[in-house]
This record gives structure tokens, C-alpha cells and sequence, in this order.
């Protein structure tokens, strides 16, 4: 994480500098998010002191659990007061109703998180 935030910022747009924090803050969330819903490999003390001390995304990984957003990139991609014409982001949308293939979310860089991808 020290490295995503003290990395230059030479040559990027203003939106991509927080990129590699957004990339690293949801791997840690995803990363405990398995550990205890998918794996069942600790306790439920310690997943709620990891969600407590705010190592992971306590609001993300609700989003996870529901249908369609099993692979919810950032909580910022969905809010429609953040995107143009009220929507959501791009990123969100299926690969195969998509105008253009190659896309990148604004906000974390994201490829594409729809459910059925």
C-alpha cells in the first residue's frame, strides 16, 4: 500500500493515481471476504475485528453477498449520483452488450465486475 500511494504520478491522469490504492484495498477485502465465507478458514471474532479495524470494506463485502454483485468492483461503480445520465458505470455493464470491448471504470480502473462476465 506504501508503494501504491509514494509511486510518481508522472504521465498519469488525475482519476488513475488512486487506481493501484482502489486494486489493493479491494484485494485485502476479497482476500477476507473468502477466508470466512468461502473457505470457513477463521473464526467469526476475527472477521468481525478485521471489519472493525477496517482492513476490509465492511459495506463492499455486504454488496458481495448479494445476487449481481458477487464481483462488485468498488462501491463507487454502482452509485448513480457518480455517472452520467444517472446510471451506473460501464464497468458494470456485461461484456456482451457492450458497444466498445476494451473499457477501464474512471474511478478504479476496473475492467469489467459484472456478475454474469
Amino acid at each position: 500500500m506504501r508503494e501504491a500511494e509514494n509511486d510518481t504520478h508522472d504521465g498519469k491522469r488525475k482519476c488513475e493515481t488512486l487506481w493501484p490504492i482502489f486494486k489493493i484495498a479491494h484485494q485485502k477485502s476479497r482476500y477476507i471476504f473468502d477466508l470466512y465465507h468461502r473457505r470457513k478458514e477463521i473464526s467469526k471474532e476475527l472477521y468481525e475485528f478485521c471489519l472493525d479495524q477496517g482492513y476490509a470494506d465492511r459495506n463492499l463485502i455486504a454488496k458481495w453477498k448479494k445476487p449481481g454483485y458477487e464481483r462488485l468492483c468498488c462501491l463507487r461503480c454502482m452509485q448513480p449520483r457518480d455517472h452520467n445520465y444517472a446510471t451506473t458505470c460501464v464497468c458494470r455493464v456485461p461484456k456482451h452488450l457492450r458497444e466498445e470491448k476494451v473499457i477501464e471504470c474512471v474511478h478504479c480502473g476496473c475492467r469489467g465486475c459484472a456478475s454474469g462476465d
